[in-house]
């Protein structure tokens, strides 16, 4: 492999949908999602990451001061981002869930889901640099983690969202479609 500058990624958009468990993903990078998945709407412009995180078990020996083999345990992956509109499908979503009703025209009472009452959801990140396109679907993600909501005079207050990324025999946990030219075959 040669160093080549086409083969860097510096999106500059990013998009990220949420949908119903089950809602079938696109299958190609320029395919409008389909009914269902919802856009978050603005988010902060660094705040997209997702990661992974293998577990393994070492194998020690009488023979060697370091393991003579090591397996996989586990893996585990999660997505973060800070959302910026506040609505009930962001509200929702940070928390996990939960019920947003009204009871009397113009007040709104949001409350957050119950022990055992998180809710599963599909994830896709849509991300592009010119005319380069990467989407990571993520077919089941659940929130998984605290909330700190920071409301400050006069200063933004942001929605974290994180999702923690779930698995499946029938489904694929996580994976990635693009049209970058640099996934194709090795021409010499």
């Amino acid at each position: 492999m040669t160093m080549d500058s086409t083969q860097f990624l510096l999106p500059n958009r990013i998009y990220i949908f949420l949908a119903p468990l089950g809602t079938a993903a696109p299958t190609g990078v320029d395919d409008a999602p389909a009914a269902g998945w919802v856009n978050v709407g603005y988010t902060a412009p660094d705040s997209l990451s997702f990661s992974t995180e293998p577990e393994f078990q070492p194998v020690e020996t009488a023979q060697s001061d370091y393991p003579a083999m090591q397996y996989q345990t586990s893996e585990s992956g999660s997505v973060s981002a800070v959302l910026k509109q506040w609505n009930k499908h962001n509200l929702r979503s940070v928390f996990g869930g939960g019920t947003v009703t009204s009871d009397q025209a113009g007040v709104f009472k949001f409350v957050p889901p119950k022990i055992g009452g998180r809710e599963e959801v599909a994830l896709m990140t849509h991300a592009q640099y010119g005319d380069k396109k990467y989407r990571f679907v993520y077919p089941r993600a659940m929130q998984m983690e605290g909330v700190q909501l920071d409301l400050h005079k006069g200063g933004e207050s942001t929605l974290p969202l994180s999702m923690g990324i779930l698995g499946s025999d029938l489904l694929d946990p996580w994976y990635l479609i693009t049209n970058d030219p640099a996934f194709g075959p090795v021409t010499p």
